[in-house]
């Protein structure tokens, strides 16, 4: 299923395809639905669900366990849902210093990718060209010219959905305030056990508010469009066991889609897979080491939304989540923690998920072939550095998500359910 920025569903060349969904040949016995993260178009989002979705039908043993407990057999729907979610693509990280005056047709591609992924509103496409004309005259400047901080400045002021809330705000909100010369510092300059050097552009400041408009975005869809689906297919097919899956992103997207917004009654579901989330690692906590209260998502473990487990993965070599938590973090907040001490902003796909009054268990990746004991209605932060391992350029292993340990890991938290 696809839909667009604005939560509205897209046709597809054989229709609408919820349509499809709401009227199966058969009663599915359970529904997976998937949300995917930093992606770009539909093609690639199509590619990365026909691998996720094919190192889950690989491991016949696990599905066929489950068909133990379903008398009538096992009939799975596997759903995948696009949405645009691409901050930037790699192909703007500036490589060198040119010194060349840019051309004018790359200025305006620019400007329009990040029109589309900041959102139109005026006076935007003019800060965004003063930005990027610079960022590709000069792609390692030492200072930042005043024309740009101003631009950003700007751009800030524009921006009134990002505005700040601290570590457990909604997601969008849940960042340090907005300091493009600190952020443009920090990625020139940065410790390289960061790798913040990856960024020493005048887009870097650029790039992160794209980071945190995707995940404003992934909660107002998930909010709204995502939590709607959920609850028209248990309406639609109410013996079928929901378990729903999300990566980067994608995580927040699934949880608002479970929990829904402020007010509104939740969805309840199965069983909940967190794929190397990219939002706060204080999102589901009942409390926090920097006293700024409930997390956004607690009404989820609070409200019991979830009968079987909840899992979330975690792996250093995931660059995406250790580089862009840390460059955010950058502008006020110190960088370093105490030992011992969790970071106030850093990302679940890195930290797991913390402040929990609720039952949290920390366990290691297994392999495909070996049982968890996953018990309903707790957190399992899974240690999945030797699982989600591979990857190089700017993200690292953060989409390492097709692999047999992950699979095995999804399909042992729907077994976990009954």
């Amino acid at each position: 299923m696809c839909f667009d920025a604005d939560g509205a569903e897209r046709p597809a060349s054989g229709g609408i395809a919820s349509e499809a969904l709401l009227n199966a040949s058969a009663d599915p016995t359970d529904i997976f639905i998937n949300i995917h993260g930093w992606m770009g178009d539909i093609p690639a989002a199509i590619d990365q669900y026909n691998r996720w979705f094919s190192s889950l039908l690989a491991l016949h043993d696990v599905s066929a366990r489950l068909a133990t407990f379903r008398p009538q057999g096992f009939v799975p729907m596997l759903v995948g849902l696009h949405w645009p979610s691409l901050p930037w693509g790699d192909e703007e990280l500036p490589a060198a210093a040119s010194f060349s005056p840019p051309e004018g047709r790359e200025v305006d591609a620019l400007v329009d990718a990040y029109a589309g992924r900041l959102g139109e509103r005026p006076g935007l496409r003019e800060a965004l060209k003063v930005i990027i004309a610079n960022a590709l005259a000069d792609s390692a400047p030492q200072t930042m010219p005043e024309t740009v901080r101003a631009a950003y400045e700007a751009l800030d002021l524009m921006m009134t959905e990002l505005t700040v809330g601290g570590p457990t705000a909604q997601p969008g909100a849940d960042n340090p305030p907005f300091d493009a010369p600190a952020i443009f510092e920090a990625s020139s300059s940065g410790p390289a056990s960061f790798g913040l050097e990856r960024f020493g552009s005048l887009l870097a400041p650029l790039q992160m508010l794209s980071f945190w408009k995707m995940k404003d975005r992934a909660r107002s869809l998930g909010e709204v469009s995502f939590h709607s689906l959920l609850r028209r297919l248990a309406d639609r097919y109410p013996m079928a066991r929901l378990h729903v899956m999300g990566h980067s992103f994608g995580c927040i997207a699934a949880s608002a889609a479970i929990a829904g917004g402020p007010g509104v009654q939740g969805n309840q579901i199965a069983s909940l897979a967190l794929i190397q989330g990219a939002l706060s690692l204080w999102s589901y906590g009942s409390n926090n080491d920097y006293g700024s209260g409930r997390g956004y998502f607690e009404r989820l473990i609070g409200g019991r939304l979830v009968d079987g487990p909840i899992v979330t993965t975690q792996s250093r070599h995931d660059r995406a989540l250790s580089y862009f938590y840390p460059l955010g973090a950058a502008a006020r907040w110190q960088i370093d923690f105490d030992a011992g001490k969790l970071p106030r902003f850093g990302a679940l796909g890195i930290y797991g998920a913390q402040g929990l009054g609720a039952p949290v268990r920390n366990i290691a990746i297994l392999d495909a072939g070996d049982a968890y004991d996953l018990a309903g209605g707790a957190i399992h932060n899974i240690e999945a550095s030797r699982a989600i391992c591979r990857g190089d350029g700017v993200s690292g292993a953060h989409s390492d998500i097709a692999g047999p340990e992950v699979a095995h890991l999804i399909w042992s938290a729907a077994v976990a359910t009954g």
